[in-house]
């Protein structure tokens, strides 16, 4: 496969560790007025963090830009790992439903990335689980505002992709996205990184990579936004010529030990209605 915009070693690391990390990938003036909105959208103030009130915030998206125009670097390389540009679902667009964390965990100790630190998951509460789901086909971490280390930066697990996939093979008739079960492969994880960048980076992790949130002891707020990308069509492990295979499904089979995987789904593909079912667990628990 021909890659237009990711070096060979750059999609050899992909390979390895399950992710690929970008600079420079947009504007950054554009992320400094956009997170300067942000503050103004919340009723904070950007110079007084004792207006800060809740530790982290999932915003609501109000804007959008179009990838392939406002990061050309990011949507190239999106395209490389998915196998081409006619098999992601178009238009690729990140909004402004920023996750800020603006203290999360600063009354606590500081907690390196573990199975201990707690949190972990793999994305995708909008739809069930199969090892070809085509709904979440890479997990981007768009970066907002320089994060350093110890800032609320991604914890991440390289080497959760071959558990995560023998799981999904192992359960062709689906996984529920909050009952599945994907935190417990953490125990067999031993690669942890925690996520650090400048303004303007982005982050490529495969769908499959256990990933969570981590303290913020930098006292600046950090942000983020971890949109999908969506394929036309689900995930081949069956190709007639193995140099069609993407990265992402390359990743898939080594994890698996195969050279090609003639995988058929037993059950439904549907979306889930996430926010539906923590209304009622939350009406549950509450009774």
């Amino acid at each position: 496969m021909d890659y237009t915009t990711l070096s060979p070693e750059e999609v050899q690391h992909f390979l390895d560790y399950g992710f690929v990390h970008l600079t420079n990938c947009f504007d950054t003036d554009f992320a400094a007025q956009s997170t300067s909105a942000a503050f103004e959208r919340l009723g904070y103030r950007e110079d007084d963090p004792a207006t800060w009130e809740q530790p982290i915030i999932h915003m609501p998206n109000k804007g959008f830009v179009d990838v392939k125009e406002f990061a050309p670097k990011a949507y190239g390389a999106i395209c490389d790992l998915l196998g081409g540009e006619d098999r992601v679902e178009t238009p690729v667009r990140w909004g402004d439903g920023y996750i800020v964390n603006f203290k999360l965990g600063a009354d606590r100790e500081w907690v390196a990335p573990s199975p201990e630190s707690g949190g972990w998951h793999k994305d995708g509460d909008f739809f069930w689980h199969f090892l070809d789901s085509p709904e979440q086909g890479l997990l981007l971490i768009v970066v907002w505002r320089d994060i350093e280390p110890r800032g609320g930066g991604t914890f991440m697990a390289c080497d959760s992709i071959k558990p995560v996939a023998e799981y999904l093979n192992n359960n062709r008739e689906g996984l529920h996205p909050f009952e599945g079960g994907f935190g417990k492969f953490i125990y067999e994880c031993k690669d942890f990184r925690e996520l650090t960048g400048k303004a303007g980076d982005v982050v490529i992790m495969h769908p499959f990579m256990l990933h969570a949130s981590s303290q913020n002891h930098s006292g600046k707020a950090r942000f983020i936004t971890n949109p999908p990308v969506a394929l036309k069509a689900p995930m081949n492990f069956n190709r007639d010529n193995v140099d069609d295979f993407s990265p992402v499904e390359l990743a898939v089979l080594k994890a698996l030990g195969v050279e090609r995987l003639d995988f058929q789904i037993e059950g439904e593909r549907r979306r889930f209605d996430a926010k539906a079912y923590r209304e009622a667990r939350a009406q549950k628990q509450n009774s």
